[in-house]
């Protein structure tokens, strides 16, 4: 194909990001299905609460959270919306910045995540890690890690860090 070829792609490039983002959407669709059933809560919710669960205090800036769940601005606005009246979590105003809010993970949030967890987590083995042998494991580690660092350092968007080899310590929480 000669568009492949205009841009500096084979086919065989190509056919690897179209499977990388296939495998992504497939096992991202599964646990949505598997989260939804079990619990009512959408993917994109229980990465927002493992999020806040995850940071001190429980809290993020919204800023910050958006970078680390991949949402737009005002697609976190929305989800913190939907959560917020569902008491999952709440948002408080930051003391040292009028502009700035924090969203902090409420005691029925960190329940309702404590609850969903376990079919997150069972999703995850049953969709990737037992279809992969302990070195092909290894191997994609090493892979997405060097992609991230390479990413974080090209693009300077400060998710090279949440995109490394998943050992180093959660990135710092940026608020003052």
């Amino acid at each position: 194909m000669t568009l492949l070829r205009d841009e500096g792609l084979t086919a065989g490039e190509l056919a690897v990001w179209r499977m990388l983002q296939r495998a992504q959407v497939r096992v991202a669709r599964h646990l949505e299905s598997e989260l939804l059933v079990a619990h009512d809560l959408p993917l994109a919710s229980y990465e927002v609460l493992m999020q806040l669960a995850e940071a001190p205090g429980g809290r993020l800036r919204m800023n910050d959270l958006a970078d680390r769940v991949l949402l737009s601005r005002s697609g976190l606005t929305r989800l913190i919306d939907r959560l917020q009246r569902d008491g999952l979590v709440t948002r408080e105003a930051c003391a040292d910045d009028a502009r700035g809010l924090f969203a902090v993970l409420s005691e029925p949030g960190a329940a309702r995540l404590a609850e969903a967890t376990p079919t997150y987590l069972r999703g995850i083995r049953g969709q990737f890690l037992d279809l992969l042998d302990a070195e092909e494991i290894a191997q994609v580690r090493r892979m997405l890690a060097k992609l991230g660092a390479k990413l974080g350092a090209k693009l300077g968007d400060g998710l090279g860090d949440e995109l490394g080899d998943g050992l180093s310590a959660p990135a710092p929480d940026r608020s003052p």
